[in-house]
């Protein structure tokens, strides 16, 4: 029988514990200083069949810290505001949201002491709502068949008051909005890749994600070839996502910066989602479905690039959905 090894006692190196002035308290860190450098993930059965030399990859957006892509355009509005004498504690931040954005003006005003009120469709899921309602957010329920427009024409009719305690952030029309793509998403997209992406595919709500970062990017490489995506008719289940031909079209939105215009259909996106959950272990919202579903099409058609897209948020928004159970 082999003999174990004894190891002597003078080989192990005993701790050096910090004394003194060497012993200071670790930084501490607030929820605006989480936001960004979410990881680029690859995803790796789904694509099974594409060629060796292409490959697909997506950010993990529900890495921030409210579970969204959408702390990032919120908190660069509250800090431009902040800059710009527009908001200050004591006031309340007025916008109209589907969801995420919402929370995450919840999220950073609660952090940073500011009330917010928000008009959301009615018929958003029942996570959102107690997320935001578990954050203190003020909600205004508005007509679910007017969808994201009609949450927008509610919330500009209260700032139309002109209230002095009110600061309306105007997600769809400010540019700090695509400018936080600008200066985080594209610039992490462009280090993670090692400046290989060939090409971008992001969904169209706001259209901040995607005008933000296209701009970046075709400034760093303008070879990149964008692809914008949308859902495919006005009455759809893609939440977050905008049919521009039908919809009031974000002030934001630059119609020249896409090289390509696609739709999807929300089933499309229904069984991408449960596709990602159960091959990939990837539990995401429809809206980050849809994309994979965008990306993979495209990525079927080269013979060799980097496709990346982004995954707006992760699943849990939506468990009381029914079509997860479906086979």
């Amino acid at each position: 029988m082999r003999q174990p090894v004894e190891y002597p006692l003078t080989t192990i190196v005993p701790p050096v514990w910090p004394t003194g002035a060497d012993l200071r308290p670790p930084r501490p860190q607030t929820p605006d200083s989480l936001v960004g450098n979410t990881p680029l993930l690859a995803l790796r059965r789904l694509p099974a069949a594409l060629p060796p030399t292409v490959h697909l990859l997506a950010k993990a957006e529900w890495f921030n810290p409210s579970g969204s892509v959408k702390d990032r355009p919120a908190l660069n509005i509250i800090r431009t505001a902040e800059a710009q004498g527009l908001l200050h504690p004591g006031m309340t931040l007025l916008d109209s949201t589907s969801g995420n954005m919402g929370i995450a003006y919840a999220m950073l005003g609660a952090a940073r002491g500011y009330k917010v009120q928000l008009a959301l469709p009615a018929n958003a899921s029942p996570e959102r709502k107690a997320i935001l309602q578990t954050y203190g957010a003020d909600l205004i329920y508005t007509d679910p068949l007017e969808g994201s427009d009609g949450a927008m024409m509610q919330a500009r009719e209260i700032a139309a008051a002109c209230h002095p305690h009110i600061f309306y952030a105007n997600q769809y029309n400010n540019p700090a909005n695509w400018q936080a793509h600008y200066f985080t998403t594209a610039n992490e997209i462009w280090q993670q890749t090692g400046g290989q992406i060939t090409h971008f595919v992001a969904g169209l709500g706001t259209s901040g994600t995607f005008v933000g970062t296209t701009h970046r990017l075709k400034q760093l490489n303008p070879s990149v070839q964008a692809v914008a995506m949308q859902p495919d008719s006005p009455f759809n289940g893609l939440e977050g996502l905008k049919h521009i031909p039908t919809a009031i079209k974000p002030g934001i939105y630059d119609e020249q910066l896409a090289d390509e215009q696609v739709t999807v259909q929300t089933e499309e996106a229904y069984q991408m989602a449960r596709q990602l959950a159960r091959e990939e272990g990837l539990f995401v919202g429809i809206s980050a479905a849809a994309a994979v579903v965008a990306a993979l099409r495209l990525a079927q058609t080269l013979e060799h690039g980097v496709v990346v897209t982004i995954l707006p948020d992760n699943g849990f928004k939506y468990v009381s959905e029914r079509f997860w159970h479906n086979a």
